[in-house]
This record gives C-alpha cells, sequence and structure tokens, in this order.
C-alpha cells in the first residue's frame, strides 16, 4: 500500500502507482489495470475523486513532467536485485529507494548539488580494501563466471572447499591460472554488484538522439572494488553469450566516486547539469 511521510515529504510509492499519478499529471486516464492503484490513491487522499493530484505529490510531478535527466541504479546481493534511482528535473530532483522484497520504493526530494553524494549513498561506496589482489586486471569468460556462481549456489560451508570448488570451477571453464586464483578470491569475497546508468536526451550528427553512460562495479568488500570493463555497459538484451569476455580492473573509492560524477551530463550536452 501506499504511503507518506510529509514531515520529510517522503513517499511510498510502487511503479504502479507513479503510473496512475503520471497519467493523471498528463490530464489523461489511467488504463483498467491501474484502476485498484487509483483506488489506493485515493483511500490515501493523494489523489482526490476527479482524479485531482495532492500537493503533497507536486515535487514527483515536476520531476516526472520534464525529466532532464534519469539515474537507474540496480545492485544484486544476496536477496537479489533491488532497484533505486533519481530523476532529475528542471527545479527538483526526486530519489527513489528500494528493498528487498517490497513492491513500493521511497521516493524524496533532495537538493540538486548532493545528487553523486545520494549515488554513492546507494551503492554504499566506502574506503578500505585490505585484502586487494595485487593483481590490476582480472580476465576470464561469463560462461567461466557462471560455473564459479554455480558451485555458490550450493555451498559445502567449508571455506576452503569452496575455494577449491570455485577454482576448479573456473579452471575447468577455461581461466588461466594466472586468473583463477585471483578471481576465486573476487568470488568469494563479492558482497554485490552494481550498475548505475544514466540517461538524458542528447545531441548527435546534430540531431536529438537519446544518450547512456553507465558503470558495472564488483563491491568485494575487504577485497576492494572492481570495475567490469566487459562486458561492456550499456549491454543490449541478447548481447552477451557464454563465451563473451569478463574483464575487471581493480579500482578504490576515490575512483569510483570520480567516475560516478563523469556519468552526469555537463550543461550543453542535457541542458542542465544539478
Amino acid at each position: 500500500m501506499p504511503s507518506y511521510d510529509s514531515s520529510r515529504s517522503r513517499l511510498r510509492l510502487a511503479d504502479r502507482h507513479v503510473r496512475v499519478i503520471a497519467r493523471l499529471a498528463a490530464g489523461e486516464t489511467p488504463d483498467a489495470e491501474l484502476f485498484p492503484s487509483l483506488g489506493e490513491l485515493q483511500e490515501l487522499g493523494l489523489v482526490g475523486e476527479e482524479g485531482q493530484l495532492s500537493p503533497l505529490l507536486r515535487e514527483l510531478v515536476e520531476a516526472l513532467d520534464a525529466p532532464v535527466l534519469t539515474i537507474g541504479v540496480e545492485i544484486t546481493g544476496e536477496a537479489g536485485p533491488v532497484h533505486h534511482g533519481v530523476v532529475v528535473g528542471p527545479n527538483t530532483v526526486m530519489v527513489h529507494e528500494g528493498w528487498p522484497g517490497e513492491e513500493e520504493s521511497e521516493y524524496i526530494p533532495v537538493e540538486p548539488s548532493t545528487l553523486v553524494f545520494e549515488l554513492a549513498r546507494m551503492v554504499h561506496l566506502r574506503r578500505g580494501a585490505d585484502e586487494q589482489p595485487a593483481t590490476p586486471r582480472v580476465v576470464s569468460t561469463m560462461k567461466a563466471l557462471d560455473a564459479a556462481f554455480g558451485v555458490l549456489a550450493a555451498p559445502s560451508g567449508e571455506l576452503d572447499e569452496d575455494r577449491g570448488a570455485v577454482h576448479t570451477a573456473l579452471s575447468g571453464a577455461g581461466t588461466s591460472a594466472e586468473a583463477a586464483a585471483p578471481l576465486t578470491e573476487l568470488v568469494l569475497a563479492l558482497n554485490a554488484y552494481w550498475r548505475v546508468t544514466v540517461a538524458w536526451d542528447g545531441e548527435h550528427d546534430g540531431a536529438h538522439a537519446p544518450m547512456l553512460r553507465s558503470l558495472a562495479v564488483w563491491d568485494c568488500g575487504s577485497r576492494g572494488y572492481w570495475i567490469r570493463e566487459q562486458p561492456e555497459e550499456p549491454i543490449l538484451p541478447g548481447q552477451v553469450t557464454p563465451e563473451s569476455p569478463l574483464e575487471l580492473v581493480r579500482s578504490d573509492a576515490g575512483e569510483i566516486w570520480r567516475k560516478l560524477t563523469a556519468l552526469i551530463p555537463e550543461k550543453g550536452e542535457s541542458g542542465v547539469r544539478p
């Protein structure tokens, strides 16, 4: 069910509620399949009987009406994928954050100047990599990675045994001896892997064109951050095959911060830079 906290301008909404609000803001009638969601919003008082939108929705509606940037943050950890994001309007920035197993996300307005801070917080960016492997780059294939994850889908519960099984799976799938050892440690230490994608209406060859920038990172806890250079983002459906290369490059929190900042287009690229 949707809910709100007027003291902090916070809203808890599912995607279906947001679609209803966007339709009503555009002066359109929601599709019949969205009527139950409309009813929930009306019961809460966020939408009136005639489709009027509550003032509590003003900042969300402003951002949805004319988005300058949309940012998607997908984080996959032990609980599975969780989706967060940001909608940047001309004068409003709305952050939305999901929760594992929950349909609703929390929407809250933030100051434009804090955009990169918000992205860093969403991906839990932090310093510290006490046991980072010395090798700067690890190369394998997606087939080998799938084999390693297959081992961890049914772990033995004994770290040394799992380490040996992962190493064997990687080697058996064609990973070189040089790469198998560090990749084994990264797979075992993996807290989460995440991807941040920024989309905006840009210009290419003098014409308007949708533009994308992405950053994909492995968060391996004490083993540090590793930027996934291959498969290269953005990835199109069907583009990655078992034989696709996997390439991870060692990084740190400072470099990740700079790369998150670089995802945001300059004013001349998007019309507005927060």
